[in-house]
């Protein structure tokens, strides 16, 4: 859980990374071709399909695990209205959208250990504080009893030689 944690904080730290860089990208795009035509083009670019959630189990926890086919992308929107800039902040969202769903997986993972060990923690807990003092209770309560019969079972035992001798 530990490496995830660590996993996620570089994943978190390089996406706000090329999120300011594509926002740089945008801010030029909008700038050189208009905001307006910014928005027209990213309507034009359709959203992608193209991954899938799979579970594997660590230690009986389900933990999800994104598989994606990275394939070449190819512009959805004509090049007469464009420029480089459009093209390299759609470049980037490509590159953003692959380290979003390593973050999503490795977030939800460290998630679901998380509450795995919360509950691990309270059952553990719970025989500590609460089952084994009292079965160790029950057990010297049965040694006790046990410990006076057999006292009495040698009293009588004492008593009856005794007798038997007289």
């Amino acid at each position: 859980m530990m490496s995830r944690i660590d996993d996620s904080t570089e994943l978190q730290e390089r996406i706000n990374h090329e999120f300011a860089s594509l926002y740089e990208l945008i801010k030029l795009a909008n700038i050189t071709i208009g905001s307006g035509e910014v928005y027209d083009l990213a309507h034009s670019i359709r959203p992608e399909e193209d991954f899938e959630i799979l579970f594997r189990s660590v230690m009986g926890v389900e933990i999800p695990d994104v598989k994606f086919e990275d394939k070449n992308l190819t512009p959805e929107y004509g090049f007469h209205r464009t420029n480089p800039a459009f093209d390299k902040a759609v470049i980037k969202a490509h590159e953003i959208k692959k380290l979003s769903y390593e973050l999503a997986a490795t977030e939800n993972a460290v998630y679901r250990l998380a509450v795995e060990i919360k509950k691990t923690q309270k059952r553990t807990n719970a025989l500590e504080k609460i089952q084994i003092p009292k079965y160790t209770e029950t057990i010297k309560y049965i040694e006790d009893v046990l410990d006076e019969k057999e006292r009495e079972d040698f009293f009588r035992l004492k008593k009856v030689k005794s007798k038997k001798r007289k």
